[in-house]
């Protein structure tokens, strides 16, 4: 008889789920800020494609409701 024996199978690592994604709960945009935005998407979207403003409007909604104002998001943007 020989003294090796086969290690055992180490077990399955458990996956760890997926951190949740955080809710902002409480963020919305004020009547004014989204008047200014429509206003905004008026001025800059006239030679912008429908993906185009989509996307636009998009990341300046997410910058508004961070507090910035429409020329402050523009401007981050458009870095």
């Amino acid at each position: 008889m020989s003294d090796y024996e086969s290690p055992e199978p180490s077990p399955e690592p458990t996956p760890t789920p997926a951190p949740a994604k955080k809710k902002r709960e409480g963020v919305k945009m004020t009547d004014a800020q989204k008047k200014a935005l429509n206003k905004h998407m008026e001025k800059v979207g006239k030679d912008m494609s429908a993906s185009e403003k989509k996307s636009h409007r998009m990341k300046m909604m997410g910058r508004m409701r961070k507090g910035m104002s429409v020329a402050k998001a523009h401007r981050d943007i458009s870095k």
